[in-house]
């Protein structure tokens, strides 16, 4: 299954924010990567240069390739509605995303690993595709199996996270994903236009 394994805070500095989650290697080192880090004069960026940037910003984030990610635009394009928007609610539709969101697991790479392992349900039954895009009112829990998992339980217990358009029940270890959400919703730092600009070319 094909995914960057690469290293996540040269990344996060490559983008100036920490898009994987808490990081103390990024706080330290908070300028661009390279040689010559914060002393490399940058000229300004072409608007080319914006837009993919913006691009492999939100790939990363979500941790999807390029192939898979636009099709998703494909998807999107053909879809009602904002494009744009409907991209990212796309994203934020992906089990791997929805598991990571519920504080199942503490990153997306970490949810996603959990699905692949089979340790999560879609309403019941087992799913071990990360990119399972889930509809209003599925409800997404851990298998009854996995649900003394102590990284499962460590991640539940420093999980802080409320979104509205998910809701989770701590003693049976489910949640519903009861609603697409809005963009001003979604607390990714993303601006989408970029992406469709870029792809619209």
């Amino acid at each position: 299954m094909a995914r960057y394994t690469g290293p996540k805070t040269k990344i996060a500095r490559k983008f100036g924010e920490a898009i994987f989650g808490a990081d103390k290697s990024f706080e330290k080192r908070n300028y661009p990567p390279g040689q010559h880090g914060n002393n490399r004069r940058r000229g300004k960026k072409s608007e080319y240069a914006v837009q993919l940037i913006e691009k492999q910003k939100a790939k990363y984030t979500y941790g999807i390739l390029e192939r898979q990610f636009r099709n998703m635009f494909e998807k999107a394009t053909r879809s009602t509605g904002i494009t744009g928007e409907v991209l990212l609610q796309l994203c934020e539709s992906r089990l791997d995303n929805v598991v990571f969101r519920l504080g199942i697991a503490p990153s997306r790479r970490a949810a996603r690993q959990l699905v692949s392992h089979k340790h999560i349900t879609v309403n019941g039954e087992i799913v071990n595709i990360p990119s399972y895009q889930l509809k209003p009112n599925d409800v997404v829990a851990v298998r009854e199996k996995s649900k003394s998992l102590s990284a499962i339980n460590d991640s539940l217990s420093a999980n802080k996270s409320v979104y509205e358009w998910m809701t989770w029940n701590a003693d049976k270890k489910e949640g519903t994903y009861f609603a697409v959400p809005t963009r001003t919703q979604i607390p990714e730092n993303i601006n989408e236009q970029y992406i469709v600009e870029l792809y619209s070319k």
